[in-house]
């Protein structure tokens, strides 16, 4: 049996519809096994994901502000509860404060049609409000007294959250709702 040199193994690819081609990289044993191995492993996870895409697995829907100083803090409040892979998440400015003020009024719908289509189609039976601390969007919709202090901005975000909740009481009282602020270190306090 003759021995095959490595670059025997190689074959020219096309590299688009111009005629141009590249010789391709061999592939040792050793990365035909990792892709082999890969391949066994997403294999493996077809059945989580199949049940994702039909609408089961999915336990939440994290609401978020679009700053991005906040976003890698909610990741982790989500990882903490075993969400990751079981959430849909929905981002615009101030999060809950987005939803419920009257200075972002033509937003509401949007939520809460994109809400109610994530129950429908993912059978959710949490949502998720996290607000953060320093929130431009709030200062907008409810002025610099509102966030001066850290016991001006709990308070403020207090009664953002009361409102959220009752209006997702209104709209889906199954649905359970935890609210929360993230603060400065990333932490993230959960309001009742």
């Amino acid at each position: 049996m003759a021995l095959l040199r490595r670059e025997s193994l190689t074959t020219d690819v096309p590299v688009c519809g111009c005629g141009v081609m590249l010789k391709a990289a061999p592939i040792g044993r050793r990365r035909f096994l990792g892709l082999a191995g890969a391949t066994l492993a997403a294999a493996a996870a077809l059945p989580g994901l199949a049940a994702a895409a039909e609408g089961k697995g999915y336990e939440a829907m994290l609401l978020t502000c679009i700053d991005p100083r906040y976003l890698e803090a909610a990741r982790r409040y989500m990882a903490a509860r075993h969400w990751i892979g079981k959430y849909s998440q929905f981002s615009f400015a101030g999060a809950a404060v987005g939803a419920v003020a009257d200075k972002f009024d033509s937003w509401h719908q949007t939520f809460w049609d994109n809400l109610g289509i994530t129950i429908e189609l993912h059978g959710i039976t949490t949502v998720v409000a996290l607000d953060h601390h320093d929130c431009g969007a709030a200062r907008l919709a409810y002025g610099k007294d509102s966030i001066a202090t850290p016991e001006a901005e709990k308070q403020t975000h207090r009664k953002v959250f009361a409102e959220f909740r009752r209006e997702v009481a209104e709209r889906h009282p199954r649905l359970q709702v935890v609210t929360g602020l993230i603060v400065r270190g990333g932490e993230t306090e959960v309001f009742a």
